[in-house]
């Protein structure tokens, strides 16, 4: 009994040991990072609206820690939308191109194009298309963004399946929507995530681009556009801080979501 209870112990504490390994260099590489920023500023006497310290973004933000929220919220909304409405388009239109050949040789030059032509001429022409007062356009430049990256990866996944697997289902007579259903499917779900998890601060990034061509103003992109050309460089920064923490919140959250939807790949990772 009291082995079992040292070698129970033992492994909490070498676990512990693990997380603050792994947990530590971060945190000292962050000080150093800021704590030289702080440093510089002062030494160099930079001017405020050219460089700010630190300091003096940490103070603004929780100073004016609401408006910063609020504008966190507007903006992260849109790239949620857009996140789940092109990862849902995505994936289905991965597996009905692959479903239907033809379909798939008109659909891949298609998105190929559209994600070649860059994000500032759409948004521009979708905010035209869309009141001022409305989210639309924004969010349909997200879904556009997420669109792509999820349908290249699903369509992967989706072809890259197991010779033995294939052989096997047709010598059992499986049609083409069978094997769809127990073989390719089942293999792109890891590839699906792949995409989700890549996308999802890329969802936030064209998020905070489309804020800055129109639109209402609201969101962090306007908010950060607006502070830096008044000069109010400090308070531009916290909220280029607020849509950090929102992009982190979206990578996060998409492992987590891996983590629980998909438990073979959680125990692959545990080993």
């Amino acid at each position: 009994m009291s082995v079992s209870r040292r070698r129970v112990g033992s492994g909490t504490r070498s676990g512990d040991d693990g997380v603050v390994a792994k947990a530590l260099p971060p945190v000292i590489v962050g000080a150093l990072f800021f704590g030289g920023w702080e440093a510089f500023v002062d030494w160099q006497q930079v001017r405020e609206f050219i460089l700010p310290k630190p300091s003096e973004i940490w103070k603004q933000l929780f100073d004016n820690f609401g408006l910063v929220r609020s504008a966190s919220v507007v903006t992260g909304t849109n790239a949620l939308v857009g996140l789940i409405l092109g990862t849902i388009l995505g994936a289905l239109l991965a597996a009905t191109a692959n479903r239907y050949r033809a379909f798939g040789e008109l659909l891949n030059p298609l998105t190929i194009t559209i994600a070649a032509i860059p994000a500032v001429v759409i948004v521009s022409v979708l905010n035209n298309m869309y009141s001022v007062t409305t989210q639309t356009g924004r969010r349909v430049m997200v879904t556009l963004a997420v669109f792509f990256i999820v349908f290249v990866q699903v369509a992967r996944g989706l072809r890259q399946n197991h010779p033995t697997q294939l052989e096997l289902m047709r010598s059992y007579a499986a049609s083409p929507r069978e094997i769809l259903r127990k073989v390719r499917i089942p293999n792109a779900v890891g590839y699906l995530f792949t995409g989700i998890r890549t996308a999802a601060p890329i969802a936030v990034i064209i998020a905070l681009v489309s804020e800055y061509f129109g639109g209402t103003q609201d969101g962090l992109g306007q908010r950060i556009a607006s502070n830096f050309s008044l000069s109010k460089t400090a308070f531009a920064f916290a909220y280029v801080v607020g849509g950090s923490i929102v992009g982190l919140l979206f990578f996060a959250g998409s492992n987590l979501l891996e983590f629980v939807a998909v438990p073979w790949r959680r125990r692959r990772y545990s080993r």
